[in-house]
């Protein structure tokens, strides 16, 4: 199998699990939001949900993006669109990664190095 036709074929099942296995995704809180969540009460202050106590997410603040067009798996605030979200951030992935691997792949053969495995 060539080497084109294995990229291919990673990229299909990478936005196939991205568009269609998202909608599996559980909405629950991981282990590591459960784990840093233990000890805290939630309480709602001004319309917005807030930790008390004593636990690690007490002192979490919003991300800087968290109001972005994908914050939150979703596109634009959309919940149904878990599976949008999930082939545009496998897109968006896959044309950084192209870039830097040719840039990468470039600079190395300017430098005189044959691009490939050296003998």
């Amino acid at each position: 199998m060539t080497r084109r036709r294995v990229s291919i074929l990673f990229a299909v099942a990478a936005f196939l699990c991205a568009g269609v296995l998202s909608y599996l995704a559980d909405s629950s809180p991981d282990g590591l939001e459960a784990a840093t969540a233990r000890g805290c009460a939630v309480a709602e202050v001004d319309g917005s949900t807030v930790m008390t106590g004593e636990c690690p997410a007490s002192e979490a603040a919003d991300h800087p993006w968290d109001t972005g067009p994908l914050a939150g798996y979703t596109v634009a605030g959309h919940t149904g669109a878990t599976g949008v979200a999930g082939v545009l951030g496998v897109a968006a992935t896959t044309v950084v990664a192209t870039i830097l691997f040719r840039l990468l792949v470039r600079r190395r053969g300017a430098s005189g190095n044959p691009p490939g495995p050296q003998p």
